[in-house]
């Protein structure tokens, strides 16, 4: 039986019932038999995440205290470098085999700009890909990334028959929550209580984040 691995992958800074909902979704939609969420260290395309490491940790770890299905997996804060999804999509299929499948899941905003991150078009090679739809963003209709998804878009059913190689879109119930809006609010002294768990929003508070 091919067991089926998801990496939701991002800065998490603040981790909010977005992340949360569309990972969950993302496990029970693709029937995946686990789902990590991937901390990184220093996103390569975006500023330096507000809150430390070990910070947006603690909060992750307070986020999913009541959730068995989603895993944290620390990988890339282990690494005083940038985080490149290359350097760890290798170091998962050394460790779950070639058989295995590796569903790397991104949104839409991500996904179009591919063929900006390191050892893009290798990407493939180690992992499948789902694009999940986000508001306001459209797929690639021409260039290398629309390219890659021509040769290489196939339906859900591929990952129980493939370990890698193929690009999923899926439609989800999307949650209007951004880590960019959250921060905004808490510097502007305004509350985002219901959009972070109500762990996650004491911790920002009793640790002055964000301010």
């Amino acid at each position: 039986m091919r067991k089926r691995i998801g990496i939701f992958g991002g800065t998490f800074d603040p981790i909010h019932i977005g992340h949360l909902r569309i990972a969950l979704e993302l496990k029970q939609q693709l029937q995946l038999d686990e789902m990590h969420l991937l901390p990184c260290y220093l996103p390569p395309h975006r500023p330096t995440p507000g809150a430390s490491a070990s910070q947006r940790v603690d909060m992750l770890e307070i986020a999913l205290q009541s959730c068995t299905e989603l895993r944290i997996d620390k990988r890339e804060l282990q690494r005083d470098k940038p985080s490149y999804t290359y350097d760890t999509l290798h170091e998962l299929r050394a460790e779950v085999g070639e058989h295995n499948s590796l569903c790397l899941c991104m949104g839409m905003d991500s996904f179009a700009t591919l063929d900006t991150w390191h050892n893009w078009t290798q990407l493939l090679q180690l992992a499948h890909i789902v694009v999940v739809a986000r508001p306001g963003w459209f797929l690639p209709e021409s260039g290398a990334v629309a390219d890659l998804l021509q040769s290489n878009r196939a339906d859900s059913t591929v990952i129980s028959q493939k370990s890698a190689g193929a690009i999923v879109l899926l439609e989800q119930r999307l949650l209007p929550i951004s880590a960019t809006d959250i921060r905004a609010q808490i510097h502007a002294g305004n509350s985002p209580q219901f959009l972070v768990p109500d762990g996650v929003w004491n911790y920002i508070r009793s640790n002055g984040l964000y301010q």
